[in-house]
């Protein structure tokens, strides 16, 4: 359950206020398996190391996902374009758990790496978790990754002062 703002001791506050000028890249991370299908929009991402290939993921234990990610243990961590604010909004509560896939339409692969994956995100990182760790009302999954799609170079999308906003690579000259 989400802690209401009234609630939050000032420091809470004076944390919350500042990494909301953390700039985060935007993804969603997906799963589908024996525990059914799932997927966040996460701004708490970022690479471990490259030897084996690690990414560590938080999710807030409250998430319908969480549970489903886990148990799974495979998942995709999508990386966002800037055209892809519509699908971060619906993933991120915007839309019910189970309508997520469905009302983003045929934007989702299913057949390439057997959790779904976002055609024409900026990149898409497929992997397996083998570890996590819990700190307060999150758990960090640590993700080894097996696969890695990257696509067009089309820009970003990343959460800044509580906002989506489109990162655009220039064209080459």
């Amino acid at each position: 359950m989400a802690t209401n703002i009234t609630q939050l001791t000032p420091a809470q506050r004076e944390f919350r206020a500042a990494m909301a000028n953390l700039s985060a890249g935007v993804n969603i991370v997906t799963t589908d398996g024996p525990h059914g299908r799932a997927g966040i929009t996460v701004s708490a991402v970022c690479s471990v190391t490259d030897a084996p290939p690690t990414m560590l993921v938080c999710v807030n234990r409250s998430s319908r996902s969480h549970d489903i990610l886990q148990s799974n243990e495979r998942v995709c961590i999508n990386v966002l374009g800037p055209e892809h604010q519509d699908v971060a909004l619906a993933f991120a509560g915007g839309v019910p758990a189970k309508e997520r896939f469905s009302v983003s339409g045929d934007k989702w692969d299913h057949s390439v790496a057997a959790v779904p994956v976002l055609k024409g995100s900026a990149a898409s990182i497929v992997g397996r978790i083998t570890g996590s760790a819990t700190r307060g009302s999150h758990s960090v999954l640590f993700v080894e990754v097996d696969r890695v799609i990257v696509g067009e170079d089309s820009g970003g999308l990343v959460y800044f002062q509580r906002r989506f906003h489109p990162i655009n690579t220039p064209l080459s000259a």
